[in-house]
């Protein structure tokens, strides 16, 4: 399995709002990441759907700031 294809199926989520959010960085934004960058999305799709939810609606923000820049940046890539 790919990277890609296997990234693609770690953003499969239980909710649609996530699964729409990250499939469409991953389509948008993915590849424009660097090394550590795309390392660190891997992780962060380790989280649970409702911290993940918490995150990208703004309502709290990730205490690592590293995982913070990269949660602005998927925000940013994907607003319509």
């Amino acid at each position: 399995m790919s990277e890609l294809a296997r990234m693609h199926w770690k953003c499969r989520r239980g909710m649609l709002e996530l699964d729409l959010l990250l499939k469409a960085f991953l389509e948008q934004g993915y590849q424009d990441l660097d090394g550590p960058g795309q390392q660190r999305f891997d992780e962060m799709l380790d989280y649970p759907d409702a911290v993940l939810l918490e995150w990208f609606m703004g309502r709290i923000r990730p205490t690592d700031k590293d995982v913070a820049q990269l949660v602005e940046q998927i925000r940013s890539a994907t607003e319509h």
